[in-house]
Parts: C-alpha cells; structure tokens; sequence
C-alpha cells in the first residue's frame, strides 16, 4: 500500500471553514455575551481554544493508520453504548435545553452521542466489509446491523434528541445503501421508519408543536413558533450581498442563541446570497474531496468509513440549513464547523483526521 502525505486541499478546506465560522460565531455572539457575561470574546475565545486542539487532534488523528479502528471497533462501540446509557443516569448526565445528552465537566459540556457517531460509522463498515457477500440478503446481511442501529438511535432518543439520532440513521443508511443492498429494501426500511417518525411525533406533544410551528409558524408567533420567524426575518433582508459583517438586527436579543444552531441566519443576512453560496460551496468542496478520497481507496474499510464520514458531516449541514430556512422543523442540529460547541467541532475535527489518514493509504 502506497505511503505518501495527505490530502492538503481538505485540510487547507477545513481549516479555512473554521476561520470563517469562528469569526462569525464573534459577530453572532458579541452581544450576548457582553450583556450576560461582561465579555463580548466570551464565545470566540472559547471556540478558539476547541479550535487549536482540533487542529493538533486532527493531525494526530491522520497519522493514526485507520485499520487500527477495524481491529478496536467492537470496543469503540462498547464504550459509546456505555456513555449512553450513563448520560441517561440522573446525577451523571446533565440536562441541557430539556435534554439529558451532556457529561458537565466545569463549564463545558461533553455529548456522548457526537461520538456515537464515529463509532457506528467505524463499526457498521467494519461489518460491511466482511460481510459483502451476505449484504444482498436482507436477513443475513442488512437486518442485524439494523438492530445495532436501532439500540442506538433508542438510546438517543431516550434522551431526547431526535435531531442527532436522525444524522445518524440517516448516515448509516448511505453507507448501507452504497454496500449494494437491493433498492426494496430501502422502500421496506423507509415505509417502517416512517411509521416510526410519525408515532414518536404523536408520543411527544412538544414534536407536534414544531410540526406545527413548521407548517405555520405565526399560529403560535412568540412560542413554538418564534425560533423559525425570527431566523426568516434575519435571511429576508440579506438580499444578495447582506447588511454587512457586524451589522445583523436579529441577534440584537431577537433570535435565541444566534452562534448555535442559527449561525447560519446571521450568516445570511450580514453577507446576503455571497454567504449562503460560501458557506454551501466550502460544504461542497470538504464533502467532494472526502468522496474522492473513498472512491480511491483500494481497501474496502477505508472505502467505506470515509464514505460514512464525508456522508455524516453533509448530512448534519443539510438537515441545519433546512432547518434555518424553514424546509423542515426544528430538530437542534448544528451546523457543522461553524455552530459554537466543543463537543460538535471536536467531532468533526476528528472525522476529518481519520479520512486524512485514509487519503495517505490509498
């Protein structure tokens, strides 16, 4: 197998979305965080700090040889199956905005099911590298990595999060189809899922709001609905250029928490359609370069966990930007590289680690 040096070009894509994204969390954040903590810096310096450790995570990541993962994949899941079921634990899982998704360290906060996502991905292509063959049958082949799945997504929805059990389903489900399953099945799968989409939206009454305050969000303008019409009264006024970079009206106390999952309305309407076309294009290029690097993999691991990767970090920024622009309901999904939190940066730092490495070993 051919040794060289990574792919520079995702690496220079990575690093050049982040820049972006951190001085946006800056311009979304600023006044927030002057008027609650006395320092308008207070979320920059943070996301800076989670920046420059992903940087050295990142690159200690890609000289790790990723079938080191094949081999340590049942233990990988092992662990992320024991994080999620003490996250669930009153006393050690800490409830943030109604969930009990995070371990409290101080004041920063881990999410296990971020990492959940890296290790379904690594063990579902371990499993489907070995077991080509049988990936034509249902039976043999797909169901019992279903079932590894749905113990999974119950777990997260336990939580609840639905946004992040949906990414990762979702993300496995292309790695599995990519496998060669018949189409069918997928028909079979998808009819099933969404009977079950529909009944956990039936279970909780708050789900039927955002369905709700998705279909109209001005039945219910300062509730449930409130979110969505002040992330649309920030992206109208961009027009094509924007209101300029430090000039967004929204996050002057109107949108909740702009650096989080609504980074991209701030984004819209400081820099108008240029923005959306930057931010979708650098999308674009991370999600090319990475499928590039799968198609070029000779081994079929590697083929298919960076398949998996590339799949999970377009998927989160998929389901966030429809989210924003009011395609689908509100599900709590950040966007990737650009929403504040060390947990989802950390994350898909480490993804792209991993799919650098690859890009040395094909």
């Amino acid at each position: 197998m051919k040794q060289k040096s990574f792919d520079k070009f995702l690496f220079i894509g990575v690093l050049l979305t982040i820049v972006f994204g951190i001085i946006m969390i800056y311009s979304a954040s600023y006044i927030w965080a002057d008027y609650k903590f006395a320092d308008p810096f207070k979320f920059v310096k943070a996301q800076g700090l989670f920046f420059i450790v992903g940087i050295f995570l990142m690159l200690f990541i890609s000289k790790i040889d990723y079938h080191l993962y094949q081999k340590k994949a049942n233990l990988i899941l092992f662990v992320c199956l024991a994080l999620l079921i003490l996250v669930l634990i009153p006393g050690v899982g800490k409830i943030r905005n109604g969930s009990r998704s995070w371990f409290g360290i101080g004041s920063l906060g881990i999410q296990p099911s971020e990492f959940a996502k890296i290790g379904l991905i690594i063990f579902v292509s371990k499993y489907l590298s070995r077991n080509q063959k049988n990936m034509k049958s249902v039976i043999k082949g797909a169901l019992p990595i279903l079932g590894v799945i749905g113990l999974f997504f119950a777990l997260i929805m336990l939580e609840p999060d639905f946004g992040t059990g949906m990414v990762i389903v979702l993300t496995l489900v292309c790695i599995i189809f990519v496998s060669g399953v018949n189409i069918s099945f997928f028909v079979k799968v998808g009819c099933v899922g969404l009977c079950g989409i529909v009944g956990l939206i039936i279970a909780a009454p708050y789900r039927m709001k955002r369905i709700i305050s998705f279909l109209n969000p001005w039945t219910d303008p300062l509730g449930s609905g409130y979110q969505i019409i002040q992330s649309l009264y920030a992206i109208g006024p961009g027009g094509l250029l924007g209101q300029g970079f430090l000039k967004s009206r929204q996050k002057h106390f109107y949108l909740p928490e702009p650096q989080t999952d609504f980074i991209f309305s701030i984004i819209s309407e400081e820099f108008g359609f240029l923005g959306v076309l930057i931010v979708c294009s650098l999308f674009f290029f991370i999600f090319y370069r990475s499928i590039k690097i799968a198609l070029s993999c000779k081994d079929l691991f590697g083929k298919y966990l960076a398949f998996g990767l590339a799949f999970g970090i377009l998927i989160q920024a998929t389901l966030n930007l429809m989210v924003v622009v009011g395609l689908i309901p509100v599900t709590g999904v950040t966007l990737p590289f650009f929403s504040y939190g060390g947990s989802s940066l950390l994350v898909s730092m480490a993804s792209i680690g991993i799919i650098l490495n690859i890009s040395k070993n094909y």
